[in-house]
């Protein structure tokens, strides 16, 4: 399984000597161009099994600006595999030109299938999954988001023993794949905080249906709004944590962790001498499509 990997490294994020804290962002956005940060983590056993399994078919699900589309698309062309998009929305199937995402997935060699927000709510019933396998015949299902079994298993990878010196793990949180696998292979004396990018509180009984231990805590009031919701403030904190530090964030995910993390460490909620370490989860495939929205709201870009 060949994707030409870089190993990740934790970048020392210098903060102002009064907050008492030492932070570092594991740049797991930099070890792959196209299938970066946790999606790789996601995909990477469940390929393996596809390819034991002999499927030559890879069939997901996402939106319109998905980070897990892409990078299923880009695995897929590169590991050799048919891939399928079952995309929610099916007004965008005339669109797919003029949206980013979608027109990166389709030069990867992915077929779509798109279908209403109200036939996407099924996705997971027996029934839709059977009409799909009759139009498409057989595939390796891999879910939204990715998280499975597998995909925790290769979540339990992001962490090294370089990190077992840290007092806290913070990730964002999309289906609560990546926070599971970091609170499995956290050390007793971690505690880990997750960041959702939605709003609900059904994450929290999803991650302990994978998750091991009970040393995590979810942070809910940093969704501004909820998923793939953002404001002026938002794109504020990002331009200026890539001015000052020299690293893109995305919209979606780790950029409303680290706005998180910083008003967490504002309001003295780290005790001094404490050593953080932040997950850079990749995603920024989907800043073009954002700033897209943005520009039609004539609100300020994500440079």
């Amino acid at each position: 399984m060949n994707f030409n990997l870089k190993h990740s490294v934790n970048q020392h994020i210098v903060l102002p000597n009064k907050s008492g804290v030492t932070l570092y962002l594991k740049r797991e956005d930099t070890i792959h161009p196209f299938v970066s940060g946790n999606k790789y983590r996601k995909l990477k056993y469940n390929l393996l099994e596809a390819e034991k399994l002999g499927c030559k078919t890879l069939l997901t699900f996402g939106g319109a600006f998905s980070n897990h589309i892409a990078a299923v698309a880009s695995a897929g062309q590169l590991m050799g595999f048919k891939t399928i998009g079952v995309i929610r929305g099916d007004e965008l199937k005339d669109a797919v030109n003029e949206n980013a995402t979608l027109k990166f997935s389709q030069q990867c060699g992915m077929q779509f299938k798109f279908v209403s927000r109200e036939v996407y709510r099924e996705k997971t019933s027996v029934f839709f999954i059977e009409n799909l396998k009759a139009e498409f015949g057989e595939f390796y299902l891999i879910p939204e988001g990715g998280t499975n079994t597998l995909a925790i298993k290769g979540c339990e990878e992001i962490l090294t023993p370089e990190d077992d010196g840290v007092d806290y793990i913070c990730c964002a949180v999309g289906t609560g794949g990546t926070i599971s696998g970091l609170i499995n292979c956290s050390k007793p004396s971690q505690q880990v905080l997750g960041f959702p990018a939605l709003k609900g509180s059904f994450l929290q009984q999803d991650i302990s249906k994978f998750a091991m231990k009970t040393n995590w805590e979810l942070k809910t009031e940093y969704h501004f709004g909820g998923y793939a919701k953002i404001n002026t403030e938002l794109v504020a904190f990002i331009n200026q944590f890539k001015k000052q530090y020299h690293i893109p964030l995305d919209p979606v995910y780790t950029g409303k962790m680290m706005f998180g993390i910083f008003d967490l460490i504002e309001k003295g909620y780290f005790p001094k001498g404490t050593k953080i370490l932040a997950i850079h989860t990749g995603g920024l495939q989907g800043i073009e499509g954002m700033n897209a929205v943005l520009q039609k709201k004539n609100l300020p870009l994500i440079v």
